[in-house]
């Protein structure tokens, strides 16, 4: 797509609220669809952000906001990382320089953010559940608005989403959910359900049927009530002849569908036939992740999740090289071939979590379950109780989704799982909702969980070996995402439950976690200026944490801060201070972490700034201890 760089009068400067999208026709709708996919990708190109899924739904959203009555009407979009149009159209259009950053929109709906959205939502699978409790609260509080859900087919695979559908299929409320069926979630999609709605996507003659068969009724003269319902009946009849299985007709819902996406036209028409029926109704209709764009287009997983870009390339403005999710990739390939019962379990992640050239190399031991944590873990229990080594790859925030499979079907059995949690402490710009900041707490109390963090490339890749070949029971290697460092120290050896002393130091003690050891370092370094000594712990097993070598400590310099990028409550400082406590260690303890509330969007360095978990702000802690 050219974009367009001269002064010129564009339909996108007036539009300020839905309102004045019901002003326009169909040809100005399909204008302004192209501008907005321009000012998208302007503005994504410099912010970052989630491209793909939004240049795919603008005609949707133009149809929905032409259609019905936001903030009366109620649209909850699941997940949310389509929600571009919808606030550009909703007046925040002026507002999207600051999309992501500090201070600035959400890249998610947020009902704080504007009365136009009516739920917050981040993660997957969880709009018809929410949908379905407005529209049932609407009828009993006897109020009138419509309720409409729009999810992905990626989304569609989430156990959540069919607890919802079978649900709210016996149920006589009105509800619309439209599935926005693109043949994507993050990466392609896979499964059962995916092969369905392909054979939905390629015959689509079911729909056709339906509406021939109602105008050939409409033009026969004084039919009876019974032939008329004979004929309804052969309706039906032809229908499971031309498509067997009709899932959600079968689960209580009236199917419209397919549809063409990028019509404006035909979605309107099949929006305003919606409202007419009564009961839950399900469009499907067919739309193409990235369009537009053609970068976005030929990669819309790369797309999906973005950071700036050039537009006229597609590059990414700035690589720093290997992230740790690189790193794991490739030790997943390393260790795959002298352990061939090692396999890769990932939900819908293969990309983001590193494992896309696991899976060409080893197909038959890589296993992409769809956006389903909690069958991710549960399915892991199961091939280790057979003898298998599974690696579970998953984003920390993600994790949380299936937390009772983690205690339940994998920690009470002691099963030899290793959970590779990506993307664990802030993420930044995507805010509260993806933050990896509770994995420590949510996951030490356990029985039989191990965890660990590494400080390093070389300590991960170690770590990893260990999991793999020396450890029995679950554990969990938290790491943070984007780069980070080879080797921080001379490496010591991977010993159970044992840290490392990584500098020689007499006033104060830190003992930090994964990435912040690199900050503490920097920390001591800043402080000598002042002639403070600090000592400096890698503590790499958050459990078992290593009591010995932090009491120590603490009993040469009297003093400890811990550091951490978790939230304190329940975390890694809690356990030392909880077993330092049982052994009547006497020290002086600062827990640093982030606080017990929702750490919103900005980013790495200016949230760890801001919460007093960068170099500078550690040396000032160290400082005030010392009451220098």
């Amino acid at each position: 797509m050219e974009i367009k760089n001269k002064c010129e009068c564009k339909l996108l400067d007036k539009i300020n609220s839905p309102n004045d999208i019901k002003e326009l026709d169909i040809s100005q709708l399909e204008r302004l669809s192209a501008e907005i996919r321009e000012f998208l990708i302007s503005k994504v190109s410099v912010t970052g952000g989630h491209l793909a899924s939004n240049l795919g739904v603008v005609e949707l959203t133009l149809a929905l906001h032409k259609v019905f009555n936001t903030p009366e009407d109620k649209i909850i979009w699941d997940v949310g990382h389509q929600s571009y149009v919808h606030k550009i159209v909703t007046g925040r259009r002026t507002l999207f320089d600051t999309l992501r950053q500090t201070n600035g929109i959400s890249g998610f709906p947020k009902f704080k953010e504007s009365p136009h959205d009516s739920f917050n939502t981040g993660h997957s699978s969880t709009s018809i559940s929410a949908a379905l409790g407005l529209a049932r609260s609407r009828d009993i509080l006897k109020e009138k608005y419509y309720v409409t859900a729009v999810i992905g087919d990626g989304a569609l695979t989430g156990g959540m989403a069919f607890e919802a559908l079978n649900d709210a299929g016996r149920s006589p409320n009105n509800l619309i959910v439209i599935l926005n069926d693109n043949e994507m979630s993050i990466s392609k999609n896979v499964g059962g359900l995916s092969r369905y709605l392909s054979k939905i996507r390629t015959q689509p003659i079911y729909y056709k049927a339906k509406e021939d068969f109602d105008i050939i009724l409409n033009k026969i003269p004084a039919i009876g009530k019974s032939a008329a319902k004979a004929l309804d009946i052969a309706k039906g009849t032809i229908k499971y002849m031309i498509m067997p299985g009709i899932i959600f007709e079968e689960l209580g819902f009236k199917y419209l569908g397919p549809i063409d996406g990028h019509n404006i036209s035909e979605l309107s028409k099949v929006l305003f036939r919606a409202k007419l029926l009564r009961g839950p109704v399900l469009i499907h209709i067919c739309t193409q992740k990235g369009k537009g764009y053609s970068f976005a287009e030929e990669k819309p997983d790369e797309f999906h999740g973005i950071s700036p870009f050039e537009i006229e390339t597609g590059e990414v403005k700035i690589n720093n090289g290997p992230t740790y999710s690189d790193i794991f990739g490739s030790t997943m390939i390393r260790l795959a071939e002298s352990e061939p019962r090692l396999v890769a379990i990932t939900a819908a992640m293969p990309h983001g979590t590193g494992l896309n050239e696991f899976s060409k190399k080893y197909p038959d031991r890589f296993f992409d379950v769809g956006i389903a944590e909690q069958h991710a873990v549960t399915f892991a229990a199961g091939m280790a109780q057979s003898g298998i080594k599974p690696v579970v790859a998953i984003y920390s925030s993600f994790l949380q989704r299936s937390y009772d499979q983690i205690l339940h079907d994998v920690a009470l059995q002691n099963l030899s799982v290793v959970f590779a949690v990506d993307r664990a402490g802030v993420v930044g710009e995507d805010g509260e909702t993806h933050q990896g900041i509770y994995d420590l707490s949510y996951l030490s109390h356990m029985p039989n969980m191990t965890i660990v963090s590494p400080c390093d490339y070389l300590e991960f890749e170690r770590l990893m070996e260990y999991a793999v070949f020396e450890h029995i029971g679950p554990i969990a290697i938290r790491y943070p995402r984007g780069c980070g460092v080879r080797k921080l120290y001379s490496f010591q050896p991977i010993s159970h439950g044992k840290g490392v002393k990584v500098l020689e130091g007499g006033d104060i003690t830190v003992a930090a976690v994964g990435n912040t050891v690199e900050t503490a370092l920097k920390a001591a370094e800043l402080s000598k200026a002042f002639g403070i000594s600090v000592e400096v712990l890698n503590a790499r097993f958050v459990k078992p944490v290593d009591l010995d070598m932090i009491e120590a400590s603490a009993a040469k310099t009297g003093k400890i801060i811990t550091m951490e990028d978790n939230i304190i409550s329940g975390g890694f400082g809690s356990s030392i201070l909880e077993g330092l406590c049982s052994r009547g260690v006497n020290a002086r303890i600062k827990l640093l972490g982030f606080p017990d509330m929702p750490v919103l969007q900005g980013s790495r360095s200016s949230l760890f700034k801001e919460y007093g978990l960068d170099a500078e702000s550690l040396a000032c802690e160290i400082r005030s201890m010392l009451g220098r």
